[in-house]
């Protein structure tokens, strides 16, 4: 019986060589891409975090003093924490809900069901500026057609974006208005559930609420996963529609950071203000390092939870 010849240890250690050479060629794109535009950056915002920067002048080492003036200095930062923490509790867990619920309802629909679809994800595709903007109107305590609907039902409908009690809720149903993308995302998710388990659990007598738990739960609870890890990220760096709420509803683009009463203050809208208002760039750059760690925080707590939560067990009906 004849057998192959082995190649000799050189030309082996040659060729793979070559191998990873043409590999690295093929991802080098890729790899400066990822270099200049991510670690380069992240690199130096957390050198310029240990400075005195004003991005003008050469920046000056000084330690831990922007992260100490953070924590006991700093009058406003407190409360775009509390700002963005609200958002996080509340707006995202609601948001997913939402969406959910609305895919949940436009999946069981047989006439029309495209159409509801189509309108329930047109909000999502208009540009943030542009959504904010006809929202905030939609919402404007003298003239907008919300409060107008509300009195015919002889409800006094409140200031909405002009109310520090109702600022952040306003935002929160401005979310619910532009979840179309998380909305498509469960949808696809749910329709993907297979039709016999949700036979099975009928015939052993299972009523709705125990078929969500015990079949279409455990089936899409990875996009509720990523709902949440997606959603959780976006509400640490809101920024965008907070400053242009703030700004329509004062009517002008100049207004106080925060309107009404500091109650739209988030984080990263302290941070652009420390950064490019104020041009204390090292102390920007120092917040921006602790909203990357807990953002990256989050995520870790997110996913550790998920990955001690275990389908098969749930899905053990007691039926």
């Amino acid at each position: 019986m004849s057998t192959l010849p082995l190649p000799d240890a050189p030309a082996l250690r040659t060729r793979r060589r070559r191998n990873r050479l043409r590999v690295l060629l093929y991802l080098s794109p890729g790899l400066v891409g990822f270099a200049v535009f991510l670690i380069y950056p992240l690199a130096m915002t957390v050198w310029l975090s240990f400075t005195n920067s004003n991005m003008f002048s050469p920046a000056q080492f000084v330690g831990l003093r922007n992260y100490r003036f953070m924590l006991d200095s700093d009058p406003q930062l407190w409360q775009a924490v509390r700002n963005t923490g609200w958002l996080v509790v509340i707006m995202v867990p609601a948001q997913v809900l939402f969406a959910l619920g609305v895919a949940m309802v436009t999946a069981r629909l047989k006439a029309g069901a495209g159409l509801f679809r189509t309108l329930f994800y047109l909000p999502a595709l208009a540009p943030p500026v542009a959504a904010t903007v006809a929202f905030v109107c939609l919402f404007n305590p003298a003239s907008g057609p919300v409060n107008h609907l509300l009195g015919l039902f002889g409800i006094q409908g409140p200031l909405w974006f002009d109310s520090p009690t109702w600022s952040k809720p306003a935002l929160t149903l401005l979310s619910l208005w532009g979840s179309g993308t998380v909305m498509v995302i469960f949808l696809a998710a749910l329709l993907d559930v297979p039709a016999e388990q949700y036979e099975a659990a009928e015939l052993d007598g299972a009523n709705p609420w125990q078929r969500f738990r015990y079949v279409t739960l455990p089936a899409i609870s990875p996009v509720v996963l990523f709902a949440s890890v997606t959603g959780v990220i976006a509400a640490l760096q809101y920024f965008t529609q907070a400053v242009v709420a703030a700004n329509v509803a004062n009517g002008s683009i100049q207004a106080a950071p925060g309107y009404p009463d500091g109650s739209t203050m988030t984080f990263p809208e302290e941070l652009y203000t420390a950064g490019f208002n104020q041009f204390h760039a090292g102390y920007a750059c120092a917040m921006a390092v602790v909203l990357f760690v807990v953002a990256m925080a989050c995520t870790l707590v997110l996913l550790r939870r998920a990955s001690g939560y275990d389908p098969q067990h749930t899905q053990e009906s007691p039926l």
